[in-house]
């Protein structure tokens, strides 16, 4: 089985890459717009692709004709979005409709990564059944392009998540975890908001889903996250217990006083259990994800 990975420079790509070089039955092929950044360059076929550049995407494709494609690859800072929508659009909706129709003469798995902020938040959890009603210009771009890919004729799997946590290779990408150890080692105030709850996802559980909807050839909508919804600020809290690190250095603050460009909902996490019986998917706790993640910064 062929599968092409998109954004394989970024936390989800990465994990997914390292997980499809052990599997037998898979080819993977990396492709990431700019250089490979990943430290093992063994084991899997690296391409650059710039996704928002048709003819790009249709060389790419028809050269390595995948069975399947993870497309991770999307603009995710939600305040950029909403100050760059023409730049939103391009890089989640024009992006997607790209692979697509580089795919149309294939029968390619399209295995699309969206999220929880389509939904608005005052309802959570959210099963795959509930209706969504994005707030902002990014969570709107990701409803759009899952409507691309469930109406592309081919057979797909989307697979909202939230709040994925992990480490990179060149560990540069911050996320709740790092960023509250590594302010907190430093003594530094933080502000934390704690009125949005939320299920932290461990990147390597989502690879995981990710592998077997593709091996298992699932189709639908899944939700793939913790099973725990807490608020944001109790991640900091539990981050600063693991750590032995200082927690008055930990501001609540309310999303209204944050005062961001992009709303965010404020309650989402998911139901779980249709991944749970379809993908055999069985997330670690954020306990159990904060000792990973350590035990990987340890080890660089």
């Amino acid at each position: 089985m062929k599968i092409l990975i998109t954004g394989s420079n970024g936390l989800l790509g990465q994990k997914l890459v390292y997980l499809l070089k052990t599997k037998t039955n898979v080819e993977c092929i990396a492709t990431a717009r700019g250089e490979n950044r990943i430290n093992d360059k063994q084991g899997y076929i690296f391409e650059t692709l710039d996704l928002t550049n048709h003819e790009n995407v249709v060389s790419v494709i028809i050269k390595h004709q995948p069975d399947c494609i993870i497309h991770t690859a999307a603009m995710t800072n939600v305040d950029e979005c909403e100050l760059k929508p023409n730049e939103c659009r391009l890089n989640n909706i024009t992006a997607t409709a790209n692979i697509v129709d580089a795919c149309k003469d294939l029968n390619t798995h399209l295995i699309y990564i969206s999220t929880d902020f389509v939904f608005d938040g005052t309802a959570g959890p959210y099963s795959e059944e509930d209706t969504p009603n994005p707030l902002s210009i990014y969570a709107k771009s990701k409803l759009e392009a899952e409507k691309i890919v469930s109406e592309s004729g081919h057979p797909f799997s989307i697979l909202r998540t939230m709040i994925v946590y992990g480490i990179t290779d060149d560990v540069q990408r911050s996320n709740i975890i790092l960023w509250t150890k590594n302010s907190l080692e430093q003594e530094k105030d933080i502000r934390v908001i704690s009125d949005q709850l939320r299920g932290p996802t461990l990147a390597e559980d989502l690879a995981l889903a990710c592998y077997e909807a593709a091996n298992r050839k699932a189709t639908g909508i899944y939700h793939v996250s913790g099973r725990e919804v807490i608020s944001i600020i109790d991640i900091a809290y539990k981050v600063a217990d693991y750590f032995g690190l200082d927690k008055k250095y930990i501001h609540p603050v309310s999303t209204a006083e944050l005062n961001q460009p992009a709303k965010r909902p404020l309650k989402t996490g998911f139901v779980i259990t249709k991944a749970e019986h379809d993908l055999d998917y069985h997330p670690r706790s954020i306990d159990e994800g904060i000792r990973i993640v350590n035990e990987q910064m340890n080890a660089k």
